[in-house]
């Protein structure tokens, strides 16, 4: 059965665990209540990657690893992405997973030189963002939270630019017609983005006032349902 897929690249601190739950439960209450069937795969306890035929969409979190790391699990995603993004079944990767995305495709990913972003930050959508499915409804502006070492310093040949931000140039794209980054994490809420900022040491890179007054940022949370209203419409669309 052809299912939507959410892998499961990491774990969240421990202590943000216990309070708040992990990446995929953020992401599945992201995505509303949209009629579809959706099971996760943690790769890094060795789970195989599902058949690209099998998917009807695929999400990859968040992680603490480093996509530079060059992980046997991670390398197993990016080896997979080609496929997904030629076969245009809908992705989208949310911070490692949209570096994830730009690596595969033959982008360039390594540590910022500006160093970490933490903290709530500007979003800007740049023109290409325009009748853009994953941003629909979504201001030119908006807070997204956002908690990053690595970026996607160079984007991948062919790759839209949908949005950027001060610290952070390449906070969105697109390549092919299905295959989003968001460098940002739109699962985030303002108590989750807090507990990161908490367990930051140094809070290095902290990009907003005070980091531990973090808000909410529904505009960011949107880009979760309007993807699952890509894939709902797929769903449909197989279905007819």
């Amino acid at each position: 059965m052809k299912k939507l897929r959410i892998i499961k690249a990491g774990t969240t601190f421990s202590s943000t665990l216990a309070a708040f739950g992990d990446f995929e439960d953020w992401i599945l209450a992201g995505l509303g209540k949209a009629a579809l069937p959706i099971e996760v795969f943690d790769v890094t306890k060795g789970v195989s990657l599902p058949r690209t035929a099998d998917c009807l969409g695929i999400i990859v979190t968040g992680s603490h690893a480093m996509v530079t790391e060059e992980l046997p699990w991670s390398l197993g995603i990016e080896r997979w992405i080609p496929d997904l993004v030629g076969s245009e079944t809908p992705f989208l990767g949310i911070c490692y997973g949209h570096q994830l995305l730009g690596r595969a495709m033959g982008g360039q990913v390594g540590y910022h030189p500006l160093g970490r972003e933490l903290g709530t930050v500007e979003i800007r959508l740049e023109p290409d963002a325009d009748g853009d499915p994953l941003f629909a409804g979504i201001p030119e502006r908006f807070l997204g939270h956002s908690a990053h070492s690595q970026s996607v310093l160079l984007l991948p040949p062919g790759a839209k630019l949908l949005a950027s931000g001060v610290h952070e140039p390449h906070m969105s794209f697109r390549i092919g017609k299905a295959a989003w980054g968001v460098q940002f994490h739109p699962e985030y809420t303002a108590a989750v983005m807090n507990a990161d900022v908490s367990e930051d040491a140094n809070n290095a890179g902290c990009r907003n006032e005070g980091c531990n007054g973090s808000v909410e940022t529904p505009f960011a949370a949107m880009v979760l349902s309007n993807f699952a209203g890509i894939v709902s419409r797929r769903l449909a669309d197989s279905a007819g």
